[in-house]
């Protein structure tokens, strides 16, 4: 299974799990979540990409996961994920480094997956 399968897997299981509770809390702070990231005066392929560097910074791999996915899908090409991961990096500073190691890896294995699907 690869890493872009094995995290959408578990991501969505986990979500279930959390929505078992049936917080009105959590289940409106997901909603805001989808929301934020639908098309508006921004489009949402900026979005993702604003959400891919603010998760960046903060060092979340999971987030980081998951907004290289949704950019993916939104048709970032690789020279704007490259810039706006360097905008990280600049913000974030070397601490970032390990990070984009792994996002590189990650928007890598994407990229092959769509070579595979004859994408």
């Amino acid at each position: 299974m690869s890493k872009v399968s094995q995290f959408q897997e578990e991501r969505e299981q986990l979500n279930q799990l959390v929505l078992t509770h049936e917080n009105l809390t959590v289940k409106r702070f997901y909603n805001l979540d989808t929301k934020a990231y639908s098309d508006g005066a921004l489009p949402r392929k900026v979005k993702e990409l604003l959400g891919l560097v603010a998760s960046f910074v903060l060092r979340c791999d999971d987030c980081i996961t998951y907004h290289l996915i949704q950019c993916h899908q939104q048709g970032v090409s690789d020279e704007e994920l490259v810039e706006a991961l360097a905008i990280g990096l600049v913000v974030g500073g070397s601490i970032t480094i390990p990070h984009q190691r792994r996002a590189m890896e990650m928007w890598d294995e994407l990229n092959r997956q769509d070579e595979r699907e004859g994408k």
